[in-house]
């Protein structure tokens, strides 16, 4: 696998996929980044998670558009366009070590209806449904929401490999409305978690970071971001 920073040079845009990949829209940065694996034949070949640019240096403004890129294949620079900082990625981990980690999840859980086809629900919103209109900007429905969320995470960590030994923080929560052409809209929202995992499986912990957590990776989720603590 294949760990990169990815960098745009926004001159180089449309004005529609300027105004797109700046506004952080999931769809066009998932195009974008298609470029950068340009003789692959088959399924995405990568995850991806957008940020903005908070280094300091004296020749790049601040809060322009990076993205983290993991891949099975190495990235091919796209030359006037996309600028990539590409490195081997293989974790040597072993039982019981402990990681900081960063995740844009999208959580979801499986809804079966008597007699009707099943859907995937939106955890947090299936936490804030039992409050009234009224009752939705309590701290009350907000601790139902982060606990749901906390919750989804949890429940799927034992089979992806690690644990957590503390509660995650909890960051952003945003619904997308993505429109992909020809009408066809997706909807999905996405949660941010940060905090302290401890891997249990090395070997199903590493098949996770390959192929992501959860839903929606084809527009920026799944990814873990670690660092040693």
């Amino acid at each position: 696998m294949y760990l990169s920073r990815v960098k745009v040079d926004l001159n180089a845009l449309s004005r529609t996929m300027l105004f797109n990949v700046m506004a952080g829209e999931a769809y066009s940065a998932h195009q974008l980044l298609w470029q950068l694996f340009p003789e692959h034949v088959g399924e995405r070949p990568f995850l991806f998670r957008q940020e903005m640019d908070e280094t300091e240096h004296e020749a790049i403004p601040k809060g322009l558009p990076l993205f983290y890129v993991l891949s099975s294949r190495e990235p091919v620079p796209v030359e006037g366009l996309l600028s990539v900082d590409s490195k081997p990625f293989a974790p040597a981990l072993q039982p019981g070590d402990r990681l900081a980690f960063r995740l844009r999840a999208n959580p979801t859980v499986a809804k079966a209806e008597k007699g009707k086809r099943g859907h995937r629900a939106d955890v947090l919103m299936a936490a804030k449904k039992p409050f009234s209109r009224e009752q939705r900007k309590s701290v009350e429905c907000r601790q139902a929401m982060d606990d749901a969320a906390r919750a989804w995470l949890t429940q799927r960590a034992e089979s992806a490999g690690f644990t957590l030994p503390v509660e995650p923080e909890l960051g952003a929560y945003r619904q997308h409305v993505l429109n992909k052409g020809s009408g066809q809209r997706v909807q999905f929202s996405t949660v941010d978690y940060e905090g302290l995992l401890e891997v249990q499986d090395p070997v199903v912990f590493k098949h996770t970071l390959a192929n992501g957590l959860g839903r929606a990776k084809a527009f920026g989720c799944g990814l873990f971001l670690l660092r040693r603590p």
